[in-house]
């Protein structure tokens, strides 16, 4: 099987002697070429041109959940094909690696090499659904391109999260949990709309739901992991369906209080409940409004402020080697 392995350089938990012997192990079942990202984006270029070459039967991102999110971006470029386009691998070296966790891979990098050889071995695979974000017509975000996520969107309070760990990050912090933790607080401390949300959730046939303070789109279940305990705010969320969405109308200090502990003991089979909450389950299309400009995070990659996104679940729409 020809092969592109687009190894992301600055990959958290990867030495470069690690990655020199990753790349050993796969060429030695794969026919493999071997392309480091260079600049933000390289890894969306290397996948399309590897999808339009039509030579690449498999593309395997080494990174993180940022460096995944940019190679199914450039391999749906001209959208989803899934038994047109090459297939995707993950082998995770980034800090968290959700998408790569989520599919039931092993968090480290050897042992999820080695599930990875198996999986090519045994021909094990699966196809999984994707979100699409995109700026809203009629709105001033409408030229914003649109852009995929494997596992979570969010926009207001948790991409403002996000925005503050990316921008400690550039200042030389180690991406930790303590770190994710006193942002969370910084965050906080600083959200002007705590109590009174301006966001609008709007989807087909239904009545608008208004004045939401965060809300967070989930492709998948967990939405993330705290070392190694997953977080389920949308337990259902699955990339078998479509879209879930988890939103409070609330933040005060009580409400947040009891969401957190909530979440922070969710489970498969129970996420967080109360009179602000709210929770839908595998929506094709909705769209979320604000009425000042928010944050908005795709992967955990923060992309700024927007003011109106539209959302979209594909189902079935690239294959994985799992």
């Amino acid at each position: 099987m020809r092969a592109l392995l687009v190894v992301n350089p600055a990959a958290t938990t990867t030495s470069a002697r690690t990655r020199e012997v990753l790349t050993h192990a796969l060429a030695s079942d794969l026919k493999l070429e071997v392309a480091e990202t260079q600049y933000r984006g390289h890894a969306r270029d290397l996948a399309r041109q590897a999808a339009e070459g039509g030579q690449i039967e498999l593309v395997v991102a080494l990174g993180g959940d940022g460096t995944v999110n940019e190679v199914v971006n450039g391999l749906l470029t001209h959208g989803p094909d899934p038994d047109g386009h090459p297939r995707l691998a993950v082998v995770p070296g980034g800090s968290t690696n959700v998408f790569a966790r989520a599919l039931g891979l092993p968090n480290d990098v050897v042992e999820a090499t080695g599930a990875l050889l198996d999986a090519l071995r045994d021909g094990s695979e699966r196809t999984v659904g994707l979100g699409l974000a995109a700026g809203t017509p009629g709105t001033e975000d409408e030229g914003v391109p649109a852009r995929w996520f494997t596992f979570c969107a969010g926009f207001g309070f948790d991409a403002g999260v996000v925005g503050r760990v990316e921008q400690q990050r550039e200042r030389g912090k180690r991406s930790t949990h303590a770190l994710y933790m006193r942002q969370v607080l910084r965050q906080y401390v600083g959200e002007s709309n705590r109590r009174h949300g301006t966001i609008t959730l709007e989807r087909p046939g239904e009545d608008p739901v208004e004045h939401l303070v965060m809300s967070i789109i989930c492709n998948t279940a967990p939405w993330t992991y705290l070392g190694n305990r997953p977080v389920y705010p949308a337990p259902e969320a699955s990339f078998d369906t479509a879209l879930d969405v988890f939103a409070l109308s609330k933040l005060s200090a009580s409400a947040v209080t009891r969401y957190a502990t909530q979440l922070l003991a969710s489970t498969p089979e129970r996420g967080p409940r109360g009179k602000h909450v709210v929770s839908l389950h595998d929506l094709t299309d909705f769209t979320l409004h604000s009425q000042a400009p928010l944050p908005f995070q795709m992967d955990g990659d923060h992309l700024g402020l927007r003011t109106s996104v539209t959302f979209t679940g594909v189902r079935r729409a690239l294959r994985v080697i799992v």
